[in-house]
């Protein structure tokens, strides 16, 4: 079995080392960068399948390499942040990240991320015309090409944030959890303080044109989760 090609870009020297080393150990093929200088280029080069990389980096920071390589990189992006604020966080999946872990790093659970994101990423799409389209009024999910239409406008979505949607959208009327979702999509429990289903609604709701308050589109059903309203597209 191919060994799963994965690039660190951190500057601290420590982390950077010891994250190479336990990853090989876990059998991934690692490569590693110290600053942000070739960072983006080295990245579309050689398409790993995922990125480890540090928000705060010398020459360029992580936000403007997720920014840059994302259009052209169809692997998956995990931020490292020492900074535990919502701002951050929100940013960087704003900007294309998949996921973030925040430090310090605990290898054991920075591993089960990847391997979430991963599993996703080598998921086998069945091609069926109908159990892979979704509409609702105005909008259309297609998700054997990951594709969102509001309107007839095609919206920029990362994997992550469509599969949220998906997910929502294929049990309309009904809450689901932020357990449930974050157990489905990420592949671990929710610790009661997660914000990073919370922080994919906000960015939905404001590319679906559903920031008023209190959101119409994807609502937020006190004690129970988030709500797909199947009648809210037209």
């Amino acid at each position: 079995m191919t060994k799963p090609k994965m690039i660190i870009v951190e500057d601290d020297s420590k982390l950077q080392k010891m994250l190479q080393e336990y990853f090989v150990s876990q059998d991934f093929d690692v490569k590693t960068l110290d600053d942000g200088s070739n960072a983006t280029q080295t990245i579309l080069e050689d398409q790993p399948d995922i990125v480890l990389l540090d928000l705060m980096l010398p020459v360029t920071d992580g936000l403007t390499i997720c920014r840059q390589t994302r259009a052209h990189y169809r692997g998956k992006i995990l931020m490292l942040t020492a900074s535990d604020d919502d701002f951050d966080q929100v940013a960087g999946l704003e900007t294309g990240a998949d996921d973030y872990v925040t430090k310090p790093i605990k290898p054991r659970v920075l591993l089960a991320r990847v391997r979430s994101l991963l599993r996703r990423q080598e998921a086998i799409v069945i091609p069926d015309e109908d159990a892979n389209n979704l509409h609702f009024g105005q909008l259309t999910l297609k998700n054997t090409y990951k594709k969102c239409e509001l309107a007839g406008q095609v919206l920029a979505l990362t994997d992550s944030e469509f599969e949220l949607l998906w997910l929502l959208a294929s049990t309309p009327d009904t809450a689901l959890s932020r357990d449930y979702l974050t157990q489905t999509l990420r592949g671990i429990e929710y610790d009661g303080i997660d914000r990073t289903i919370d922080n994919k609604v906000v960015r939905l709701r404001k590319l679906l044109g559903d920031d008023k308050v209190p959101a119409e589109k994807i609502q937020t059903i006190r004690g129970k989760g988030y709500l797909f309203v199947s009648s809210a597209w037209s």
